[in-house]
């Protein structure tokens, strides 16, 4: 039987060079001069942010989402946390990357798969992935244009498309 996987998976390698590129660019400009502001990636999951101002830390996130879209990263896999005051009147604000696909969001995609799409399509939930199967390879296809179409507010990827 056809099928494929629907995953949320970010680039972490990119996310790396997009946070680096982001440093730099704030490091030398002239409207970040005296505020010492930081940006740091994990590694993982998290981009911490901490400058003088809230406005700063505003302009910073501004920069990195204007990097991440350079580097065709989806800027719906960006969490924005709560910003709060920290230690030495300074503001910061973490940033979460949104990866794999929860339980909810993947019965969410199966129930909209149900209603809108080809009869005989069937969902199984792997994990943080989600698996299609159907008959027919044309009406696999069509779920994919379906789902490409739909918002569900984190980045989707299509992997392992098998006949």
């Amino acid at each position: 039987m056809p099928s494929f996987d629907v995953v949320s998976e970010v680039d972490t390698q990119e996310v790396r060079n997009a946070v680096d590129q982001t440093a730099r660019e704030v490091g030398t400009r002239f409207d970040f001069k005296g505020t010492e502001s930081v940006v740091e990636f994990d590694g993982k999951l998290k981009i911490n942010i901490n400058s003088a101002t809230e406005d700063r830390v505003k302009a910073i996130i501004n920069v990195l989402e204007e990097k991440f879209v350079k580097r065709q990263l989806s800027l719906k896999s960006l969490d924005h946390g709560k910003g709060e005051e920290a230690a030495g009147a300074r503001f910061k604000q973490e940033l979460t990357l949104k990866v794999g696909l929860t339980t909810e969001k993947a019965k969410e995609i199966g129930k909209y798969i149900k209603e809108n799409g080809p009869k005989g399509m069937q969902h199984q939930i792997q994990g943080d992935q989600l698996r299609i199967s159907g008959k027919k390879r044309d009406d696999l296809q069509n779920v994919i244009g379906m789902l490409k179409e739909k918002d569900f507010g984190i980045p989707l990827q299509f992997e392992n498309f098998r006949d």
